[in-house]
């Protein structure tokens, strides 16, 4: 058999090996459901050890950024990471969870489920994927700040954001509590008690 003929046989070959290894990847994500809830071990990146728990009472004020360019990749819930849904990623909080995110620029607030481990980076407490960015219409700012809390929401909108649709936005905060809101942020700053980026 000649030389053309053999390379001729290897490219379907290697097309059919290729298209294989590919269905067995797509098989080794987690079908997205809210169970079981996954809380996980104690973890270090960059030197700081991060003890993920339930936190009942979760409320903070810091700094959000956005990520979108790992489409595909495998979140740390093992769901694959889709940029356009309405998810996000923190480093404690039992996976999943939903919380509620604020823009304290401009007072819109929407709802995520966080489905992923992170942010790593100084002074942010939440990132936020593409969809959920620009829902809270903070995609083309590098950093936000935001007041981030545990929410609760009813089954239907969990089944919402468990299939990548957007919720409603919750009402817009009022000027005088978002003022209130940026004052506590700044003296949290002031007195170390949150990293500015």
């Amino acid at each position: 058999m000649g030389g053309a003929q053999r390379s001729s046989f290897r490219l379907p070959l290697l097309a059919m090996l290729a298209l294989a290894m590919s269905a067995c990847a797509s098989q080794r994500f987690r079908p997205v459901s809210d169970t079981p809830v996954r809380i996980g071990k104690p973890y270090t990146v960059r030197g700081v050890t991060y003890t993920p728990a339930p936190d009942p009472a979760f409320d903070v004020l810091g700094y959000a950024s956005w990520y979108g360019s790992e489409s595909g990749n495998q979140v740390a819930l093992g769901e694959r990471f889709r940029p356009k849904w309405v998810t996000a990623a923190h480093p404690t909080l039992p996976l999943p969870s939903y919380v509620e995110v604020t823009s304290l620029e401009t007072g819109r607030t929407i709802v995520v489920r966080v489905n992923d481990r992170g942010p790593f980076s100084r002074g942010r407490v939440i990132d936020l994927s593409r969809g959920a960015a620009e829902q809270l219409g903070v995609r083309r700012t590098g950093v936000v700040p935001v007041r981030v809390r545990l929410a609760n929401p009813p089954e239907k909108d969990r089944e919402r954001l468990r299939r990548g649709k957007k919720l409603r936005e919750r009402p817009t905060v009022s000027e005088n509590a978002l003022a209130n809101l940026r004052a506590q942020l700044a003296a949290g700053v002031r007195q170390g008690l949150v990293q500015a980026p």
